[in-house]
Formats: C-alpha cells, sequence, structure tokens
C-alpha cells in the first residue's frame, strides 16, 4: 500500500472516531437528561401517591371551591361592592352560582379522583422539575453564567406558584360564573359534566402558572440574544392588544373591571420582562466594553 493511501486510510480511520465520540457524547447527555427526567417523574408520582391522602380535601374544598358562593374570591367582590357602591354595580356581588354538575360516565367519579391527584401531584412537582433541567444545565455553563442563572429555580417556581394563585383566586371563579350562568335561549339548561367542568378548573389554572413564566422565557432568548428591550418597547403597544385579548378569552365577561383584573398582572409582567432584558444587555455591553479596553 502506498504511502498516501496509508495517510488517507488513517486519516478516514481518525474522522470516523471523532464521529463516533460525538455520537457517544450526544447519546450519553440523553442518557443524563433522561435519568434527571425519570427522578423528576418519580417526584411527581410520589406527590400523587401523597394527594390521595388528601384526596377529599382536593376534590370538596379546591376544585369545587369555585363554583362555591362562598369562595374567597367571591366574598371579596361582596366586600368591595359594598365599599364602593357608585363605581362598581350590585352585579359585582356574586352571591348565588346556578350551575348542575354530573356524571355520565360509570368510572367517572373514580377517574375524577385520579384525575384531580395527578394535577396537584403536577403542581407540586414541577418546581423539582425545574431543579433538575437546571442540573442537567448547569455543567455546560460557565461559571459567571452559573451564578447569574443560579436563582433560576427559586425565581421560575415562585413565578409558577404565583400564576397558580392568580389563576386559582382570579381566572377561575370568574370565569366559572360567567359561563355556568352564560346561556344563547332559555330553552337550554346548562348541565356540565365533571370532567369538563376539572378540565376547565385546570386548563385555567395551570395555564396562568405557565404564562406567569414569561419573564423566564425572556430571560432566557435574550441571554441568546433573541430578545432586546428596544425590541419589547417598540412593540409595547402591540403587547398591549395582545394582553388585552388574552385577557377577554380567559375570562369571556362582558364588564370592562373583570377583564382589566386579568390583564394587570400580565401588564406587569411585560414591564418585568423589559427590565430583566435591559438588564442582560447592560451587562452584555459592559463586558464587551472591558473586552475591547484591554485589548486597546
Amino acid at each position: 500500500m502506498s504511502e498516501p493511501t496509508k495517510r488517507d486510510l488513517i486519516g478516514a480511520i481518525k474522522e470516523k472516531g471523532k464521529s463516533l465520540e460525538a455520537e457517544m457524547s450526544f447519546f450519553d447527555h440523553i442518557d443524563v437528561l433522561r435519568k434527571h427526567l425519570l427522578r423528576a417523574l418519580l417526584v411527581i408520582v410520589l406527590f400523587t401517591i401523597g394527594a390521595f391522602w388528601f384526596s377529599d380535601f382536593i376534590f370538596n374544598e379546591l376544585i369545587m371551591g369555585p363554583k362555591n358562593p362562598n369562595f374567597w374570591t367571591y366574598r371579596m367582590m361582596c366586600k368591595m361592592a359594598a365599599a364602593f357602591p357608585n363605581l362598581i354595580g350590585s352585579d359585582f356581588c356574586i352571591t348565588h352560582i346556578d350551575a348542575k354538575i354530573i356524571n355520565t360516565e360509570m368510572a367517572g367519579q373514580f377517574t375524577l379522583q385520579i384525575n384531580s391527584c395527578i394535577m396537584v401531584g403536577v403542581v407540586l412537582g414541577i418546581p423539582y422539575l425545574l431543579f433538575e433541567l437546571w442540573l442537567f444545565i448547569k455543567p455546560a455553563l460557565h461559571d459567571n453564567e452559573r451564578k447569574s442563572a443560579s436563582s433560576f429555580v427559586t425565581f421560575a417556581s415562585v413565578l409558577f406558584f404565583l400564576g397558580i394563585l392568580f389563576g386559582y383566586y382570579i381566572v377561575c371563579p370568574l370565569s366559572v360564573n360567567f359561563l355556568t350562568g352564560f346561556t344563547v335561549s332559555k330553552e337550554i339548561e346548562n348541565t356540565f359534566t365533571i370532567s369538563s367542568y376539572l378540565s376547565s378548573i385546570s386548563t385555567l389554572t395551570i395555564g396562568s402558572g405557565i404564562i406567569f413564566q414569561l419573564p423566564v422565557i425572556i430571560y432566557i432568548l435574550s441571554k441568546f440574544g433573541i430578545m432586546t428591550p428596544a425590541f419589547m418597547r417598540a412593540s409595547r403597544r402591540y403587547a398591549v392588544v395582545c394582553i388585552l385579548v388574552i385577557a377577554a378569552i380567559v375570562t369571556p365577561t362582558p364588564d370592562i373591571i373583570t377583564m382589566l383584573v386579568v390583564a394587570l398582572p400580565l401588564f406587569i409582567l411585560y414591564e418585568v420582562s423589559i427590565f430583566i432584558s435591559a438588564n442582560i444587555e447592560r451587562k452584555r455591553n459592559k463586558e464587551l466594553y472591558g473586552v475591547a479596553k484591554i485589548k486597546k
């Protein structure tokens, strides 16, 4: 075999070795991610099993709470209507919710109990899932990136639970009150299945928790240079329209006060996101200026 042929063969073997090493590295990362996700899943399962011990409280007090006229939100609305009678009409005070919930499936109530506990397990397990994802990403970060993102799990978890509380105590009761009383004809009686009711409660609650992750999403996008504060400020008017549309969809009530109550936290989240993006850009420019100064 000639010398060039040998070199070509050795080069091909080396390139193949590098590709195999890269493939192994990729699959190793996938295996590590799988282990993190399995640990998070185990914690969610444990929370779900623990929720079965409190299934009566979860169903009667939590799931059915927004349907109860004595719910905290409705009592606060009545107090506000009494304190500001000229500003807020008497319709703002909710003392009765006319809604009949039925079960149409043989295993419906058993499934309801399981789904309720799973929902609670997922909500309680989200912070640990974020923690496992942080452990997976952490080794790939530089020291300065680790320091700046060290509070990621805490910040994201706090925002998630704030969103959960907002969805449960504000969005859910307002939506339940409106949707249960809305009719297109007096000939049609509103009777809801328990699966439909649970689906609405869980979607509105968990959906609010996800929406409250907007600052976290903006933080990540700003880190990659995809989002800038200048773009967000220029798009503020469009963001206001989108937020009002979201508030109108989430709380399909005819009064403007209810819509603004839902929209206000979203406005605040957007402004906080602009501040976060501006802070990241300021740090990036400072680092670039420092590097340029050293080169000079």
